[in-house]
């Protein structure tokens, strides 16, 4: 007969190996490779990014090559590397929007009003239209530059390790174009802010640049707006996608830049969808939205 203590034990055991599997599940969708890689860099700024391989065939047709997002998460994972890395997977939706976008129809799975009305019908008009291809994703650690002692210097730093050390390696890790016009840039929240400015100091890196429920400041659009406009003039169009909602607190200042943008002739999408600034409302729509824009991108 078992011992308590080794009938605790035992039990113990086999939850943690639950876990572990479901975790694992989790983590290796079926539709992508999950790879946690590690790289070289500043331990406050990032030494670690995930990078999601899709797995699945492409659909036929002149779509071009893979293209490759990177994707920086928000300020409530900046405490530990780990949970930043794994945010858009584990807590934003990362996996069951992708799922949901290549096996449509779309549908609520809410019930909460977290689509304005009449968007579910047209997305999937959309994906009927054109389906959903696929994108390879990189997710690095994003700090909080808000507590860098320096944050010019910190987002300097920061986009240089993006650009010298997190692209490079993902290019070698999944088979994703190299040109700038197949790459592009989100962020959610605190991953918008430090997204826009990476974009700002590493515009020819990138094809495309958005922000889902940036932390923006509207004091700083016309700001954003003139060196967003220079860097078209200079570089080329770089399509810019604002994705905002009702509640969200940043909303002004999303709608702020975009307005400022519009002053400029700056091409822009500014999307203001239905709901708060929250993780349930990314799950159900705002990930899938963002998703969908750059999939879309070079087409």
């Amino acid at each position: 007969m078992l011992s308590r203590r080794r009938f605790v034990s035992l039990l113990a055991s086999a939850a943690a190996l639950a876990c572990t599997r479901r975790l694992a599940a989790e983590t290796q969708p079926g539709d992508f490779e999950v790879r946690d890689v590690a790289v070289s860099g500043d331990r406050r700024l990032g030494q670690r990014f995930t990078l999601l391989v899709p797995r699945h065939p492409m659909p036929s047709g002149p779509s071009g090559p893979l293209r490759l997002l990177v994707l920086l998460h928000g300020l409530g994972e900046t405490g530990d590397p780990r949970a930043g890395v794994y945010a858009w997977l584990e807590r934003y939706g990362l996996a069951d929007a992708y799922a949901r976008l290549r096996r449509p129809p779309l549908a609520r799975q809410s019930k909460l009003p977290y689509w304005p009305e009449g968007r579910v019908e047209a997305l999937n008009a959309a994906l009927a239209a054109e389906p959903f291809r696929g994108l390879a994703i990189a997710c690095p650690y994003t700090p909080d530059v808000y507590r860098a002692p320096d944050r010019t210097a910190a987002l300097d730093d920061y986009a240089a390790w993006v650009a010298d050390i997190v692209l490079p390696r993902a290019r070698a890790e999944a088979p994703v174009s190299a040109e700038p016009a197949h790459t592009s840039l989100d962020g959610c929240s605190l991953g918008g802010y430090v997204g826009l400015e990476v974009f700002l100091r590493k515009p020819e890196l990138f094809g495309g640049w958005g922000s889902v429920q940036g932390a923006l400041s509207p004091g700083r659009a016309s700001d954003y707006a003139e060196r967003l406009a220079a860097i078209v003039a200079r570089l080329g169009p770089r399509p810019i996608h604002l994705e905002t909602s009702s509640e969200d607190p940043f909303r002004d200042a999303n709608v702020a830049l975009a307005t400022a943008l519009q002053r400029k002739g700056v091409p822009h999408e500014l999307l203001v969808g239905s709901g708060p600034h929250n993780q349930p409302w990314l799950r159900e729509a705002g990930t899938i939205e963002m998703l969908l824009w750059h999939d879309r991108l070079g087409r």
